[in-house]
């Protein structure tokens, strides 16, 4: 329903106008949220220390690592790559001490290690996740869940027959922006929610993908066999070892890699599990550089109405030829103002729409007879009369604190779960609901057609 005049002014006045967090911000989305400072803070003695191992030690992989160890009471025992320069890096940055192996098997058997850090390429995600969980390892998988969507409810039900804490790495679910957000959409600040448009863009060799590939690559520093997996045999191919997005057989194109983002930030702010219509289309207009994935996709979805949204349609976008330099945005166009945010900040601007026809301008009334005008606005003003004009301000702001950190805040969440069994946001069930309209995408894409899915059952609809 259409917010009064007084909810708006009250609501921007308390949540935005001036705002500026504290450690106080709490993470989870109910009423058993933990504040961020109690989840680093909290006491923990020589047993409570978490113990971690790396399966993957590319971009992430790494970046993962800094991000657990700045966080009290974490310590990282081994990584496991395929590439040995990679496990050799590792001990530089994180010291000698470590146990290092090309085979994750190594990693989940052993004894001292609480957590597992999931940072490999896609089509070993669910192979990994599920064998570290069986294993007794709570697990941090980074996104998309998994490579095909027939794979992501054998990761939930193992998460599932476990108990362990499985979390997977879209870190903006955590961030208090993105929970700012959620808290002022389901206030209504914008009205009915009709539309939103999301984007994110790069225009980079190394945003597009084009990764380095080290001098001393070979079938002797890497172990191309098990790099392959259960994707098809081909002969060694040091490009699609290190540039692995680029490639169906073991990523999940710009759709999993970026959408999947985009899904996870769009479903934290409404609450939603996802479209049940999904249509893409794009291609390959730049970077031919042996790829076979597109560099341009753009989605349009159906998301039904729920408990905590209207129905409303999204339209995404991922760009790697973007000649302005890239950047992302989520719009959300409300009958009632527009709420846009990007990874740091959140901008409102209130408007209202015409609930009465107009005259005059650009409009018929126009070619009337002068009587005919006079008449028609005696009779408009008779049945529309003049309601008074909202005063408040037209736009108004949230920043997030200079210093903040998502990363650690999605850290601090999955480390609270395995200490004191804190709520996790993005479990393997979320998961899958942002990875399957992702994956859906890239079916579409593909097929050329429209995708019908089920965001309850995380199924395809084969029945249409």
């Amino acid at each position: 329903m259409p917010r009064s005049r007084r909810n708006f002014i009250r609501k921007m006045g308390a949540a935005l106008i001036g705002a500026g967090f504290t450690g106080n911000v709490t993470l989870a989305q109910n009423s058993e949220s933990i504040p961020l400072a109690q989840l680093l803070s909290s006491s923990y003695g020589p047993n409570d220390k978490i113990r971690l191992g790396a399966i993957g030690m590319g971009i992430m992989g790494f970046s993962n690592c800094r991000t657990a160890l700045s966080i009290p009471g974490v310590e990282l025992v081994a990584t496991c790559d395929l590439y040995d320069g990679r496990l050799q890096h590792s001990k530089e940055v994180f010291g000698d001490h470590l146990f290092t192996t090309r085979d994750y098997r190594e990693i989940i058997a052993r004894d001292d290690i609480d957590a597992v850090i999931i940072a490999t390429s896609d089509h070993w995600h669910d192979h990994i996740a599920i064998a570290a969980m069986k294993a007794g390892k709570h697990v941090y998988c980074e996104k998309p869940m998994v490579h095909h969507l027939d794979e992501g409810h054998a990761v939930i039900q193992a998460q599932k027959d476990t108990g362990m804490v499985f979390q997977v790495g879209s870190q903006r679910v955590s961030s208090i922006v993105y929970h700012k957000a959620r808290e002022l959409m389901a206030d209504g600040i914008i009205g009915d929610l009709v539309l939103v448009e999301v984007w994110y863009d790069r225009h980079s060799a190394l945003g597009a993908w084009q990764y380095s590939i080290p001098p001393d690559a070979s079938p002797k520093t890497i172990d191309w066999d098990t790099f392959l997996g259960d994707a098809p045999k081909v002969p060694f191919d040091k490009v699609r070892f290190f540039r692995w997005r680029n490639y169906q057989d073991y990523g999940t194109a710009v759709a999993g890699d970026l959408f999947v983002h985009l899904f996870s930030g769009v479903h934290t702010i409404l609450d939603s599990h996802g479209p049940n219509r999904i249509y893409a289309s794009g291609g390959l207009r730049y970077w031919k550089d042996g790829r076979d994935v597109p560099d341009i996709i753009l989605g349009i979805y159906d998301y039904p109405e729920t408990d905590t949204h209207p129905a409303f349609n999204l339209q995404l976008r991922s760009n790697f030829v973007d000649g302005g330099g890239g950047g992302s945005m989520f719009r959300f166009v409300g009958s009632e103002g527009i709420m846009e945010m990007n990874g740091r900040s959140i901008s409102v601007r209130r408007r209202t729409l015409p609930t009465a026809p107009g005259y005059g301008g650009w409009d018929s009334f126009g070619t009337f007879t002068e009587a005919t005008q006079k008449a028609y606005k005696e009779w408009y003003e008779a049945h529309y009369p003049d309601t008074p004009r909202m005063s408040e301000p037209s736009e108004l702001k949230y920043e997030a604190p200079q210093g903040y950190s998502d990363s650690v805040d999605h850290w601090a969440t999955f480390l609270a779960g395995i200490r004191n069994n804190h709520p996790i946001i993005e479990d393997a069930s979320f998961g899958l609901r942002a990875a399957g309209p992702s994956l859906a995408s890239n079916m579409s894409y593909f097929q050329q057609q429209v995708i019908n899915w089920d965001p309850e059952r995380m199924i395809v609809k084969v029945d249409g």
